[in-house]
């Protein structure tokens, strides 16, 4: 699945430099076999007017971790992952701290996967439940 001893997250953290990861303070802090895990900071730059947590960041979080983790699975076949669809839940409203999100793959196929994302807050609660189907097609 994904070739995590041959991977340095600061070597993922450099994929995201001058993307809308960056941009939201999305960094990857563990990955495994059948998992990464990218963490992001809840401040009021991600808040929206009630001063909660907004929705699409944590999507776009969701669909950053996902689309990584895809790729990771299929660089070695020159081919990319890209975003299909995304269906998100959101569970329980943040206001400050940190948000972990985890992506595992519920299906690998050879045109497309299916990746399940589970959010927490730092307190361990589930915060939003997503699932994010790519594409698989060929590097150009």
């Amino acid at each position: 699945m994904i070739p995590y001893k041959s991977i340095k997250i600061s070597q993922l953290n450099t994929l995201g430099e001058n993307t809308l990861a960056s941009h939201l303070k999305m960094k990857v802090v563990d990955i495994g076999e059948d998992f990464i895990t990218m963490s992001m900071p809840v401040t009021f730059e991600v808040h929206q007017p009630l001063g909660m947590l907004h929705g699409g960041a944590v999507a776009a979080l969701a669909e950053n971790v996902a689309s990584l983790a895809g790729n990771l699975v299929v660089t070695h076949l020159n081919k990319a992952c890209l975003g299909l669809s995304l269906n998100t839940s959101h569970l329980k409203s943040v206001r400050e701290g940190m948000i972990f999100a985890t992506a595992k793959a519920i299906h690998l196929g050879k045109s497309t996967q299916v990746w399940e994302i589970r959010t927490l807050a730092d307190n361990d609660k589930l915060i939003n439940i997503s699932r994010m189907t790519l594409a698989v097609v060929d590097k150009k």
